[in-house]
């Protein structure tokens, strides 16, 4: 523990609250550099963002922060900065993960409250404000199964192969791109979301790699999630209750069955690079994890492309040189009935 570190923390948050009668409780750090504190005063709770400036930038999650607050997205206020120090003092969203609440019978509920949060983030003009998810940016994202999960595997792609598996990308790509284009959370899903006491609104965390890309982006990290399973037939009745709130713009010249090919596009998109997230998440930073991820990741990808033919060379490759291996070394989805 840095005691300059938490001398500094303390004469701020002494400023701040205009009082040195607060408590301080660290909470279980996460992956990156920031330690988060729970900040105690009379009955008043805060969250601190210790981000020390030379590891962490906090300056994209506040100015994403703050856009987000003005346009009405629910995210913790900021109570106080000092970007040169890298403190955050924040709303407390207190501790219950969406996550933590969903079974077969509550999960309709959440999910419909999720979806109208959604829709009302896409409606925010986010131009100029977000990078865009580029053509570049798709690929890479998915080359990240070439570069991680086939060495992994001890796969080399012949010539043939490359080519192939260049030109499915390239496909998948340019869907993404062909929809229509709204600010993108990019990891909307049940952890990143949290039931807040008192409200019906989500608080909605984790924000700070938004983009502007596809429409169904967002609906597909929640509905299709990595790390929980829902009945196909129930995720595309989601499908439809999400597109039922698309403002019309967003449905012009595209049927409900367009919107679930947008769907299944990006979510495959998004499986082939998640892939190659877990494998570089264990091998370069030694976080073992994700891999018991990764068995429902395949499966989603080997059901998700059934219907789409252009997919198809591509999925055999997977079914012919990869699923063997994979499957010996990370295991097997077993569906959930």
């Amino acid at each position: 523990m840095n005691t300059q570190r938490e001398q500094l923390i303390q004469s701020w948050i002494t400023s701040v609250l205009k009082s040195d009668q607060f408590e301080t409780h660290f909470l279980a750090g996460d992956a990156s550099f920031r330690r988060y504190a729970r900040i105690k005063l009379n009955n008043k709770t805060f969250m601190l963002m210790d981000a020390p400036p030379e590891k962490e930038d906090c300056g994209p999650f506040v100015s994403i922060d703050e856009f987000f607050d003005a346009h009405g997205v629910r995210v913790p206020h900021i109570v106080a900065k000092d970007l040169d120090q890298g403190f955050l003092l924040l709303e407390d969203f207190g501790d219950v993960l969406l996550s933590t609440l969903l079974n077969d019978e509550t999960v309709d509920a959440h999910y419909t409250q999720s979806f109208k949060q959604l829709i009302e983030l896409q409606a925010v003009d986010g131009a100029g404000h977000f990078p865009a998810y580029s053509y570049e940016k798709l690929i890479s994202e998915m080359e990240l199964l070439t570069d991680w999960l086939l060495p992994s595997l001890k796969t080399q792609p012949t010539e043939a192969e490359s080519a192939l598996i260049k030109r499915t990308f390239a496909i998948l790509a340019n869907a993404a791109l062909a929809q229509p284009q709204v600010i993108v959370h990019r990891d909307f899903h049940s952890r990143n979301l949290m039931v807040l006491e008192g409200e019906q609104e989500q608080g909605v965390i984790d924000f700070q790699d938004a983009v502007i890309g596809a429409d169904t982006y967002d609906l597909i990290s929640i509905t299709r999630d990595a790390y929980v399973q829902w009945n196909p037939a129930r995720v595309y009745s989601w499908f439809e209750t999400f597109y039922n709130l698309l403002p019309a713009a967003a449905k012009e010249g595209r049927s409900l069955d367009q919107f679930k090919q947008d769907a299944d596009m990006m979510a495959i998109q998004r499986h082939i690079k998640i892939l190659g997230i877990f494998v570089r998440l264990f091998e370069r930073d030694g976080k073992s994890g994700y891999l018991k991820d990764l068995p429902r990741v395949m499966w989603y990808l080997l059901e998700e492309s059934k219907p789409y033919a252009e997919l198809q060379p591509f999925m055999q490759f997977i079914y012919d040189k990869v699923l063997p291996a994979f499957e010996e070394k990370y295991g097997k989805y077993e569906v959930e009935a």
